[in-house]
């Protein structure tokens, strides 16, 4: 299932979701103050891709500093787009198994420093 899941989803969804984090990592690793905010948009780019069959721990005390900025300045933006498109896949009964996977972008792209997966 995790196999079929994961050629679905990237050719749907992640894809194009693949390309957002990465085009957004390209363009905040241009100003040296934010290559740490671009490789979190690459970690949330992986896990774009194929994200069935993996677990995201999110650990907030390991970055708080960090994790603050990100989510005044891009996290509610990126988790609030995930969790919107969620509820859609949720509505329509067969794109469950896509709205879980939402959830779990939506997770990560609140709280990127220090997560793991």
């Amino acid at each position: 299932m995790k196999l079929i899941g994961n050629i679905l989803w990237f050719l749907l969804v992640g894809l194009w979701g693949a390309i957002y984090y990465f085009v957004a990592e390209i363009l905040l690793c241009i100003i040296i103050i934010g290559i740490p905010f671009g490789l979190q948009c690459f970690k949330l780019g992986k896990l774009m891709v194929f994200p069935f069959g993996k677990n995201v721990k999110t650990n907030f005390e390991k970055h708080p500093i960090a994790n603050i900025i990100w989510v005044i300045v891009l996290g509610w933006e990126m988790a609030l787009s995930n969790l919107i498109a969620g509820i859609i896949f949720y509505i329509t009964i067969i794109g469950i198994p896509f709205g879980k996977q939402c959830f779990k972008l939506a997770k990560l792209s609140l709280i990127p420093f220090g997560a793991n997966f």
